[in-house]
């Protein structure tokens, strides 16, 4: 996925945890002869090497209880059941549980980065298990720390976040980042989550982007003109959903050159506002969004859904709008899905220049996919067979950092039998606190 979205028949060089080189007959290369030749080899033969995938907004604490609300109808019943239901009875240890499981079926589906948009921030202890877990699995983790919406709390945030940023920024071979949490208004937590000059200049004291959930409708809208005429609107601010909001905001939001991170399956599933992804909201005005997976306890965990959901819901529109039910847009091609699930989504949450890519001098987090499988032979598009007929069962291998975290379909050093114990444990521990305390 460089700039020309190049398909190359070739090698990929990595040394180290960057990749070096890219092309067709590497050894040939008088200036890479040596290098080569010292370099332990993979067949890939048969398969796709491509960029890991970017998750650029997901709730890693709640994987304990993944698809116990399946059909929920709206947001207020995920909010009533998960974030004030079951939220205020999580410990330290379920934060860590719950986000290791995460990232681990992260790095099982190709997902090299994930954004763990972290609001259970119950207290110092909360936050920095949740960041051990991410270290812990070997994922690119982006720790994007905001307080809880209910329930008792210590109101350590966000005044640790320094702390947490000073203690753990750049652990794991440089693979930990971060970024402030908040929301969009103060609809429904109140003003102190709600994102405005006080949380960004927390921010900017710490040189860290801004994540801002659950921006929806004409209340976000209405505050996406405020954060324009307050200054607060950047490249370094990424805003996710962003459905239903009025041309006006999408303006500001273009001429700004914000983040977007979409989630595919959420809106349309949960039904958020209008329940349709802003993706052509956010082409429109020069925007290129990322994607991500938001609630395990709803939807599905992996990027393969989210790129398809997103393509046929997009060229649905298109195709409705074709026969008189709207503007007409220009259909996503699986190319353009592909970009918005890897160096797009790397883009929104500031980590561009990092990864994304399969381009010399980003890092070496990328997918071997198996492409002679019953479900992707014959191999005609490389591209089309990432989006349209992969899926995990298909992923042999994923490196983050030039390190293996999968091999032969398999993740490398995780015994998944004590991890169920330890998330069945977790699960049930938070179920009987619960009760207890009605």
């Amino acid at each position: 996925m460089d700039e020309r979205r190049s398909v190359v028949a070739g090698d990929v060089l990595v040394e180290g945890d960057t990749i070096a080189a890219v092309g067709p007959g590497l050894a040939e290369r008088a200036e890479l002869g040596d290098r080569v030749a010292r370099a332990a080899r993979v067949d890939v033969r048969g398969c796709v090497v491509a960029p890991g995938f970017v998750d650029t907004h997901r709730h890693a604490w709640q994987t304990q209880f993944r698809r116990s609300i399946a059909d929920v109808d709206d947001l207020a019943g995920y909010l009533e059941t998960t974030l004030a239901g079951l939220a205020p009875h999580y410990a330290p240890e379920d934060m860590y549980v719950g986000t290791r499981l995460a990232a681990l079926t992260a790095l099982d589906a190709g997902i090299t980065t994930m954004l763990d948009f972290s609001h259970n921030s119950r207290s110092a202890a909360h936050s920095e298990r949740a960041i051990e877990a991410l270290i812990d699995t070997g994922i690119r983790g982006v720790h994007a720390a905001m307080g809880p919406h209910f329930g008792e709390w210590d109101r350590q945030w966000p005044g640790d976040l320094a702390r947490l940023v000073g203690r753990y920024a750049g652990a794991a071979r440089g693979l930990i980042g971060f970024r402030l949490g908040a929301l969009a208004t103060d609809e429904v937590a109140g003003p102190d989550l709600a994102y405005g000059p006080r949380l960004a200049a927390v921010a900017a004291d710490l040189d860290v982007g801004v994540s801002v959930d659950a921006v929806l409708g004409p209340s976000s809208s209405e505050a996406v003109l405020g954060w324009e005429r307050a200054k607060l609107l950047d490249d370094r601010l990424t805003l996710i959903h962003c459905t239903d909001l009025t041309p006006e905001a999408w303006r500001a939001m273009g001429d700004a050159g914000v983040g977007v991170a979409l989630a595919p399956t959420s809106d349309a599933q949960i039904g958020l506002a209008t329940a349709v992804p802003a993706i052509d909201e956010a082409l429109a005005v020069g925007l290129r969004p990322g994607l991500s997976i938001d609630v395990e306890v709803a939807l599905a965990s992996d990027m393969f859904t989210q790129m398809r959901a997103l393509h046929a819901i997009q060229r649905m529109r298109a195709v409705a709008a074709a026969h008189g039910e709207g503007e007409v847009a220009p259909r996503l091609s699986t190319a353009d899905v592909l970009d918005l699930a890897t160096a797009r989504g790397a883009a929104a949450i500031g980590l561009g220049d990092v990864t994304g890519r399969v381009v010399p001098g980003l890092a070496a987090d990328l997918l071997i996919v198996a492409a002679e499988d019953v479900n992707t032979m014959p191999l005609n598009d490389p591209v089309a067979t990432l989006v349209l007929g992969a899926d995990a069962r298909n992923i042999r291998a994923v490196l983050v950092g030039g390190a293996f975290m999968k091999w032969n379909g398999r993740l490398v050093g995780v015994d998944v039998d004590a991890l169920r114990r330890d998330v069945l444990r977790s699960r049930d521990a938070i179920n009987h606190r619960m009760h207890a305390s009605r």
